[in-house]
C-alpha cells in the first residue's frame, strides 16, 4: 500500500514578501521535522510485511503442534471439558447452571404440576358427584336387549357325533358349570320366591340392597341336567339355553313377557320338526324385572329359556335362528346378529 509523501519543496511566498531570519529558521525546523516523520512512516511500511509473515509463521507452528499432539491428549481435553460442564468448581456450576437457578427451575415445575394435578382432581371429583355408581347416567342402547346362548360353541357351530362322546362331552361340561348358580338349594338360600306374572318392583334408596327372585335349575326340566346328565347330547336331542343380557331398569312393554321362538333360518323348515321349551311358556317371566344393577342386586340370577331340539334332521348342517318376541323388541338388525336374536348351526351326526 502506497502512501503519498509530503512535498519537500519550500513553501512559495508571495511576491515582495520580506521576512526575517528567524522566520527562515522556523521554516527549516519544520521541514526537518517533516522529514523525520516521513522516514518513520517508511520504516513502519517496510516492517509491516515482516510482522504479517511472522504471524503467519506462528499460526502454522501452532497448527503443526496441534497436529503433532497424540489423540489421547485430544480425548483427555474432551473429557476435561465434559467434566467441567458437569461440575465447574471455580464458578460452582453444574450443567452450566448455578444452584440457585436449578432451585428456581424445580420450584417452577413443582408449582406447575401441582396446579395441574389439583385441576384434574377437582374435575374428577365433580364428575363423580354428578354420576351415580348404582344407575347408569347415559344409556345409548337400553333397548332392545341382546341375547346369548349356552353352552359355548366355536363360531356358534354345534358339531358332534352321537356315538362319540368325546365330540359332545365338552358341551355337557359347559352346561353343568353354567348351571351351578341355578341349583335349587342355592336359589332357596339366597333368593326369594316371587309371585309370577308381575314386576318385582322394590322401593327405597338406590344404594339399598335389593332382593332377587328365584330361578331354579329344576325349572328347565329335561334340559336341567338333573334327569338327563348329558342334556340330550347322547341321544342326538341337544339342549341349548338362551338368556337375555341384563339391562338396568328394563321392563317388557305393556306388561307382556318376552318370548322365544326358534326356526330354520334358511332352507327346509322340516329340518327341525320338533322343539320343546322350558319353562313351557318359552318366555322370561315379569317377576325377574326390573334389574337394579350389580352393586345392589347382588344375588340376581338371569332367567333362562331352554330349547330342546327333540327332532332335528341328522347328518347335515341345519342353520337355526332364535328370536325374541315382544312389544318394543327389535330382532332384525342386519349388522348385529345378537340384538334380539341369535343364529347358530346344528350338525348332528349318527
Amino acid at each position: 500500500m502506497r502512501r503519498q509523501l509530503r512535498s519537500r519543496r519550500a513553501p512559495t511566498l508571495p511576491h515582495g514578501y520580506r521576512f526575517r531570519l528567524d522566520d527562515q529558521d522556523e521554516m527549516n525546523q519544520n521541514y526537518l521535522a517533516d522529514e523525520e516523520e516521513e522516514a518513520e512512516e517508511e520504516a513502519q511500511m517496510v516492517a509491516m510485511p515482516n510482522l504479517e509473515e511472522e504471524e503467519k509463521e506462528e499460526e502454522q507452528k501452532e497448527e503443526e503442534e496441534v497436529q503433532d499432539q497424540p489423540a489421547d491428549n485430544t480425548w483427555w481435553q474432551k473429557l476435561q471439558l465434559i467434566s467441567e460442564y458437569l461440575w465447574d468448581p471455580e464458578q460452582r456450576m453444574s450443567l452450566a447452571r448455578t444452584g440457585q437457578s436449578c432451585s428456581l427451575i424445580l420450584v417452577i415445575y413443582f408449582l406447575f404440576y401441582a396446579s395441574l394435578a389439583a385441576v384434574i382432581t377437582v374435575c374428577m371429583y365433580t364428575l363423580f358427584l354428578a354420576i351415580s355408581p348404582y344407575l347408569p347416567t347415559f344409556t345409548e342402547r337400553e333397548k332392545p336387549p341382546g341375547v346369548m346362548i349356552r353352552p359355548f360353541a366355536q363360531s356358534l357351530n354345534f358339531n358332534f357325533n352321537v356315538s362319540e362322546p368325546d365330540t359332545w362331552q365338552h358341551y355337557v361340561i359347559s352346561l353343568n358349570g353354567f348351571l351351578q348358580g341355578y341349583n335349587d338349594s342355592l336359589q332357596e338360600e339366597m333368593n326369594v320366591d316371587c309371585p309370577p306374572g308381575q314386576y318385582f318392583i322394590q322401593d327405597g334408596e338406590e344404594e339399598e340392597d335389593k332382593k332377587a327372585c328365584q330361578f331354579k335349575r329344576s325349572f328347565l326340566k329335561n334340559c336341567s341336567g338333573l334327569e338327563d346328565p348329558t342334556f340330550g347330547y347322547s341321544t342326538g336331542q341337544p339342549c341349548i339355553l338362551l338368556k337375555m343380557n341384563r339391562i338396568v331398569g328394563f321392563r317388557p312393554e305393556l306388561g307382556d313377557p318376552v318370548k322365544v321362538s326358534c326356526k330354520v333360518q334358511r332352507g327346509d323348515e322340516n329340518d327341525i320338526r320338533s322343539i320343546s321349551y322350558y319353562p313351557e311358556s318359552a318366555s322370561f317371566d315379569l317377576r325377574y324385572y326390573p334389574y337394579y344393577g350389580k352393586l345392589t342386586h347382588v344375588n340376581y340370577t338371569s332367567p333362562l329359556v331352554a330349547m330342546h331340539f327333540t327332532d332335528v334332521v341328522k347328518n347335515q348342517v341345519v342353520p337355526v335362528q332364535c328370536q325374541l318376541k315382544g312389544k318394543g323388541i327389535i330382532n332384525d338388525v342386519i349388522n348385529d346378529r345378537f340384538v334380539g336374536r341369535v343364529i347358530f348351526t346344528l350338525n348332528i351326526e349318527t
